[in-house]
């Protein structure tokens, strides 16, 4: 399958930084809270991973700007698999604590919008998908233009008449 120039593979290697970022404060999310910090705690809300999975669609916009890795269809790739990444994690982190019983930082009465643990990771895999993926392409899009129009105007936006160029 490509998109873009490049293949879902090609995507998959360039994004493997970012989701091993996701993980990583995934993972330290759950030992902090395991650690016995309560769950509304200043760590807590520092090591958010919907805020490292901004993070990622920011930084996976500059990279594919920056290595000419494609357009906007190589953004939009991107953001969909960041957030279906993202969402993946959480619920799989709520699927553990309706199996077993051990509470985390994703599950409790305060968090499910919905009864119950299957259904707060359903809407993780669906609602949470489809919202992050439209709400983050669009602000990624509008990012990626904002550096091609950046670029095509000269240095970090300048018009070449302010740097000196001829009339």
């Amino acid at each position: 399958m490509r998109i873009g120039k490049h293949g879902l593979l090609d995507h998959l290697r360039l994004l493997a930084p970012l989701f091993g970022f996701i993980a990583a404060v995934w993972a330290l999310r759950m030992v902090v809270f395991a650690a016995g910090a309560p769950r509304f705690s200043v760590e807590l809300r520092v090591i958010s991973v919907t805020v490292a999975g901004g993070l990622s669609v920011l930084l996976a916009v500059l990279m594919i700007h920056r290595r000419n890795f494609g357009g906007y269809a190589s953004v939009v790739a991107a953001v969909f698999l960041l957030s279906c990444w993202e969402q993946v994690l959480i619920s799989a982190a709520i699927i553990f604590t309706a199996l077993t019983g051990i509470a985390n930082v994703y599950t409790g009465p305060d968090l499910a919008f919905v009864p119950g643990m299957w259904r707060h990771a359903a809407g993780h895999l669906t609602f949470g998908i489809g919202f992050s993926a439209i709400l983050g392409s669009a602000m990624a899009c509008i990012l990626f233009w904002m550096l091609r129009r950046a670029d095509s105007h000269g240095t970090a936006g300048a018009h070449p008449h302010a740097l000196g160029g001829k009339r």
